[in-house]
C-alpha cells in the first residue's frame, strides 16, 4: 500500500515562501507520475505541478515562475518550493502518485497540508 505524507504547510504572508514535502512509503521511481494538487474551499481540486511519466515537469499557469517541483529519489521525497505566494494560493495541498497494476492505473493521495496566505 502506497502511503504519502505531506508536510511544510502553514500560514505565511503574501510574498513569502514555503516548501512542501511529500514522503513516500516506497520508491518514488516506481510511480508513473507524481504531482502536487490543491483544493480551495468551494473549488475543484487542481494540478499545481507534476512529473510526467517521462520525467518532465508541468505547472499550472497560475504558478509558473513562482513554484518549482523537485524530487530526491534517495529520500523518496518530492518537494514543492513556492515563492511569491499570493492569497489565491490558499488551499489544501495534496501529494499524489500514480501506480499501475493488473487492474490498471491507480492514484494514491496524501492527507493534505494546509497553506494559508494572508494579505
Amino acid at each position: 500500500q502506497v502511503q504519502l505524507v505531506e508536510s511544510g504547510g502553514g500560514l505565511v504572508q503574501a510574498g513569502g515562501s514555503l516548501r512542501l514535502s511529500c514522503a513516500a512509503s516506497g520508491s518514488i521511481l516506481s510511480f508513473n507520475r507524481m504531482g502536487w494538487y490543491r483544493q480551495a474551499p468551494g473549488k475543484q481540486r487542481e494540478l499545481v505541478a507534476g512529473f510526467t511519466s517521462g520525467g518532465d515537469t508541468n505547472y499550472d499557469d497560475s504558478v509558473k515562475g513562482r513554484c518549482t517541483i523537485s524530487r530526491d529519489n534517495a529520500k523518496n521525497t518530492v518537494y514543492l518550493q513556492m515563492n511569491s505566494l499570493k492569497p489565491d494560493d490558499t488551499a489544501a495541498y495534496y501529494c499524489a502518485a500514480e501506480t499501475t497494476s493488473w487492474s490498471g492505473p491507480h492514484w494514491h493521495w496524501g492527507q493534505g497540508t494546509q497553506v494559508t496566505v494572508s494579505s
